[in-house]
């Protein structure tokens, strides 16, 4: 009893490094900068669209309308880049396009040592011609009428090369409202928007939904062609901009005007999602591997454990070890569950589920487990159709 209040205690101390010292990654509150309301520029940047498709013929229809529909006062062109789908998704498209400012243009197969979406995205890209703006944004995300012109007046007027916004994801039945605010709040975690938001400070990452990037400063860096073997492109675009040489000032924040319309509408959906790049996170080191499922057991399950232990020890006279461990365990526990709040809050569920965290993350633990296990079978990065050869990418 002695050993685990030892832990639980060591547990709980970390927890109060999460919350004081990591970026208030666990707040909710790093929402679009605000701009003066008397910034105006003479011309408003000109900005492309850029949307990399493949088999999403039956989504396009719930949310391209949103993005053709863009009360933006500067000159905005659409490009869909029909990634190899065999749906009818580039059919979909020139149909709700008709009449608006939306072109289709087909990606070939990726060339070798090219991820797939990246590669769809370099095709837009190409295909964008001159333009001040580009943003990227995936086939299932749907905006509301105001979102772009807020976009570039926070990147032009604060000299943002990246403005990136996470997308509230679905989160209507059961398992997205367990599985999706956890996945938002790991994300975070990993990088903390406001070390993101700060200039000179080495975490970099963006939102793969909703990306704005000036063009000039992407082709300064070469474009898309130092991480073509991304899979998790948006981390890799992030570190790409910020990082030497183009040391550009980058944001990531929360919003609720860009939403995911994708469902999942069980498990089997969430757990590809997360273990489809997982692995890969970890740069296929199976000493990160055992180091991170480590790590999650001991800040997520030993103080449950030690909490519920140590109360059960209470109650039958086991004396002040058993003391210790229930106190340094529910302090753990509940230093966790206040943390994952806002994220909760952020998506409209109810604070109880909060101490079910424990649980989620043990289950997102062995997502990456399963990752790990794809990868050595030669299915890492498995979606749609298209396994990703595995290798060293850039991130």
């Amino acid at each position: 009893m002695l050993v685990l209040a030892g832990v639980a205690l060591l547990a709980a101390l970390a927890w109060v490094y999460l919350l004081a010292g990591r970026g208030g990654f666990w707040r909710t509150d790093q929402r679009l900068p605000p701009v003066d309301p008397r910034w105006a520029p003479e011309r408003w940047p000109s900005v492309v669209a850029v949307v990399p498709a493949r088999d999403e013929a039956a989504i396009l229809p719930h949310t391209l309308p949103s993005l053709l529909a863009q009360d933006y006062p500067g000159e905005l062109a659409v490009l869909l880049v029909d990634d190899g789908s065999t749906d009818g998704t580039a059919d979909v498209a020139a149909a709700l396009g008709r009449d608006r400012p939306l072109r289709v243009v087909r990606a070939g197969p990726p060339p070798a040592g090219w991820a797939g979406k990246v590669h769809a995205m370099a095709t837009g890209l190409e295909a964008a011609g001159e333009c001040d703006y580009v943003l990227f944004t995936d086939a299932d995300i749907g905006y509301a009428a105001y979102t772009l012109a807020e976009l570039v007046r926070a990147a032009a007027a604060g000299d943002r090369a990246l403005v990136s916004q996470m997308a509230l994801l679905r989160a209507d039945n059961g398992w997205e409202r367990l599985i999706v605010p956890a996945f938002v709040y790991f994300f975070a975690q990993l990088y903390p928007f406001r070390w993101v938001n700060r200039p000179g400070a080495r975490t970099a990452a963006a939102a793969g939904g909703c990306m704005l990037v000036r063009r000039a400063t992407l082709a300064a860096a070469g474009g898309l062609a130092p991480i073509r073997g991304a899979r998790i492109d948006d981390v890799a675009l992030g570190r790409l901009l910020k990082r030497p040489p183009s040391r550009a000032h980058c944001w990531l924040g929360f919003t609720t005007e860009v939403r995911s319309r994708r469902p999942y509408p069980r498990l089997a959906g969430l757990w590809d999602m997360i273990a489809r790049s997982a692995y890969v996170q970890l740069r296929y080191s199976p000493v990160l591997l055992g180091l991170t499922l480590l790590g999650l057991l001991w800040l997520y399950a030993v103080p449950p454990v030690a909490g519920l232990a140590g109360l059960a020890g209470l109650a039958t006279g086991a004396g002040s070890a058993a003391a210790w461990c229930a106190a340094a365990g529910l302090a753990g526990w509940l230093l966790m569950s206040v943390s994952f709040l806002p994220v909760l809050r952020l998506y409209r569920l109810g604070g109880w589920r909060a101490p079910v965290l424990p649980g989620i993350a043990l289950l997102y633990a062995a997502m990456t487990a399963d990752s790990a296990r794809r990868h050595y079978a030669g299915r890492g990065g498995e979606w749609k159709g298209r396994t990703v050869p595995a290798g060293r990418q850039a991130q």
